[in-house]
């Protein structure tokens, strides 16, 4: 079992950026983010409501879980790449408390940590497998379907982050940058990218050279942050509208 799991693993397709089942993906996270919270708000009641909202936080939360069981099993588990020190695994870990519990808490730091990560995962996703393997699955569940969950909690669960709720996000991605620093020191590791670019195309290719697209990465982080907010405003302004319209 060990050698066909690692076999499995190691054999794929290699993704081809904006090929076909990139705009594949592309295009259902498109159709979801926007049909399924309309769906559920209006032709769902509560229990069935309260039930989507249990499954997406369970199939967001059990992503990163099952790829280390499949690595553990398969032999090539390594505390240097596998832990939920990038921001996508311990988001994925945390939304069932979203989903499930409707920690708001909890909810104004994943809503824009997740809106924030999507808009680079969507262009420039961090994968080598392309479709149908387990890892085009995880990344896409662990970023684009968590996205998803939290519109479906703005919408549905009318939990609403402030502008406040965006200090914390930040403060809450610093602190997490600081964890990850401290991780990387102590396991020779390189995650949340601190160390080095990762080896995909991704934003941070532009942001300057080591250490120097850290910082740009903040201000970057927080254009992210502020057009999450202002994704909030348009969906309130448009529920307003809808519940005065005669």
């Amino acid at each position: 079992m060990r050698s066909a799991i690692a076999e499995y693993l190691n054999t794929y397709t290699p993704f081809e950026l904006f090929g076909v089942s990139h705009w594949a993906s592309i295009l259902l996270f498109l159709f979801l983010v926007i049909w399924l919270p309309w769906f559920a708000k209006n032709h769902l009641n509560q229990n069935s409501q309260r039930q989507v909202g249990i499954f997406l936080g369970i199939l967001v939360g059990i992503n990163y879980p099952l790829w280390v069981i499949l690595e553990w099993i398969g032999g090539s588990f390594d505390v240097s790449l596998h832990l939920p020190v990038h921001l996508c695994r311990l988001a994925n870990l945390l939304l069932p408390l979203v989903m499930i519990k409707r920690n708001f808490r909890i909810f104004e730091i994943l809503y824009f940590w997740g809106l924030s990560g999507v808009f680079q995962g969507m262009i420039t996703p961090d994968i080598a497998q392309d479709f149908p393997h387990f890892h085009y699955f995880r990344f896409f569940v662990g970023h684009n379907l968590m996205v998803v969950a939290l519109i479906y909690a703005v919408v549905v669960y009318e939990m609403k982050p402030t502008l406040a709720s965006l200090k914390k996000a930040f403060i809450a991605l610093n602190a997490f940058l600081l964890l990850a620093y401290v991780t990387n020191l102590l396991l020779d590791s390189n995650y949340f990218w601190i160390m080095g670019k990762p080896p995909t195309a991704s934003l941070l290719d532009y942001l300057g050279p080591w250490p120097w697209y850290i910082l740009s990465a903040e201000f970057v982080a927080l254009a992210h942050f502020g057009f999450a907010y202002f994704i909030y405003t348009m969906i309130e302004k448009y529920s307003i509208k809808k519940a005065v319209k005669p």
